[in-house]
C-alpha cells in the first residue's frame, strides 16, 4: 500500500505552507504530495486565498526531489487542453520526471461564479472532459517531429507540433476518480492508469472498480488501471488524541469512521487500510486538514507505515 498526502489548501493555505507539508512528507518516505485544484474555500474564510495548483506544484517540482507531485483533480473547465498538456509537461520535466494528472470534469459551480470561469451543465462538463482527455493524452503521445490534430465538438487541435513532451515516456500518468456508474469508468478505461474512488465507503469499492474492470474489458485493454481512494485522515497515539485532532479539523470522530476515514490510533489506521486493500486499492490519498501539524504525519510515517505490506 502506497500512502500520497493529500491537501486541501482553498481551505486556508499558503505556497509555503504546501512547501513545508511536502518537504516533510518527502523526508518521512510518503510516495506522494498531491493537491487539490480549487478556487474557492468550502466553509470557513480559506485566509490568505487560494493557490493555483499548477503553480505550486512548479515550485515544488525545484524544492524536492523525490516524492511524486500532482493534482486530485484538475478542473477541466479551468483550462484548455493544450496549454494544460503545456504546462504539465513542463512540470515534469521540472520535477525530473515525477508528475501525475489527475483530471476531472468540475463541480463546484461557486468557485466558477466567483472568478469568472464558465460552468457548463453537467453533460457539456463530462463531454469536455472527454475530449481534454483525449488532447492532452495526444499532444504528450504524438512521436517528435510529427503533428495531432483533433476535431471535436468543444475543441480543435490543427497540426499541433504536439510539444513539449514531458519526461516520462510514453506520458505521465492519468488519474481519473468519482462515484459515476456509466461515463466515469468508461473514461477510466480508455484513459487513466489509475482510477480513484474519493470518499467512498470501503464496502461500496469493489463494485465500483469492478465497473471499471468490466469496461476496460469492453473495450478490449488487457489492464484496467491501478485502484486507489481518499480518505480523511486522524490518526492519534491513543483516543484523547484522535480527539484533539478531529476538534482541529472541526470533526467528529464517529462522522469520520462511518465515513471511510483513516481514523484511530495506529494499529486501527492500520486494520483500514488493511480493508481498502483486501477491497482492490494499491494506493492511499490521505486527507491532511490540519496542515500546521506535522506530529500528524510523523506519526502515521513511523507507527502506520512500517505495519503495511
Amino acid at each position: 500500500m502506497r500512502l500520497v498526502i493529500f491537501t486541501e489548501p482553498q481551505q486556508g493555505a499558503s505556497y509555503d505552507d504546501l512547501r513545508r507539508v511536502a518537504q516533510f512528507a518527502e523526508e518521512s518516505g510518503y510516495d506522494g504530495f498531491f493537491r487539490s485544484d480549487h478556487y474557492l474555500a468550502m466553509g470557513g474564510d480559506g485566509l490568505p486565498g487560494p493557490t493555483d495548483a499548477w503553480v505550486t506544484l512548479a515550485g515544488l517540482a525545484v524544492q524536492t526531489s523525490r516524492i511524486r507531485l500532482g493534482t486530485l483533480v484538475t478542473s477541466a473547465t479551468f483550462r484548455l487542453p493544450g496549454p494544460l498538456a503545456i504546462s504539465v509537461a513542463q512540470v515534469d520535466a521540472m520535477s525530473g520526471g515525477r508528475v501525475e494528472l489527475g483530471l476531472g470534469g468540475g463541480w463546484f459551480e461557486a468557485e466558477h461564479t466567483g472568478y469568472g470561469i464558465p460552468f457548463p451543465p453537467l453533460g457539456q462538463r463530462f463531454d469536455r472532459l472527454e475530449e481534454q482527455l483525449e488532447i492532452v493524452s495526444g499532444l504528450w503521445t504524438t512521436p517528435q517531429g510529427q503533428k495531432f490534430s483533433f476535431d471535436g465538438k468543444h475543441y480543435q487541435v490543427l497540426d499541433s507540433p504536439a510539444l513539449p513532451k514531458p519526461v516520462q515516456s510514453p506520458r505521465p500518468p492519468i488519474i481519473v476518480g468519482g462515484t459515476g456508474k456509466k461515463r466515469t469508468p468508461a473514461l477510466a478505461a480508455r484513459y487513466a492508469d489509475e482510477f480513484n474512488t474519493p470518499f467512498a465507503m470501503i464496502e461500496d469499492l469493489p463494485a465500483m472498480y469492478d465497473r471499471v474492470r468490466a469496461a476496460s474489458q469492453e473495450i478490449g485493454r488487457a489492464t484496467p488501471p491501478a485502484f486507489s481512494s481518499t480518505a480523511v485522515l486522524c490518526v492519534g497515539r491513543d483516543d484523547a488524541e484522535v480527539a484533539r485532532r478531529a476538534a482541529a479539523i472541526g470533526r467528529e470522530v464517529e462522522e469520520m469512521r462511518g465515513h471511510g476515514g483513516i481514523v484511530g490510533t495506529p494499529d486501527q489506521a492500520v486494520d483500514i487500510l488493511g480493508r481498502y486493500a483486501e477491497a482492490g486499492a494499491s494506493r492511499m490519498y490521505l486527507q491532511l486538514l490540519d496542515l500546521s501539524d506535522l506530529h500528524h504525519l510523523d506519526l502515521v510515517a513511523t507507527a502506520v507505515a512500517p505495519q503495511l505490506p
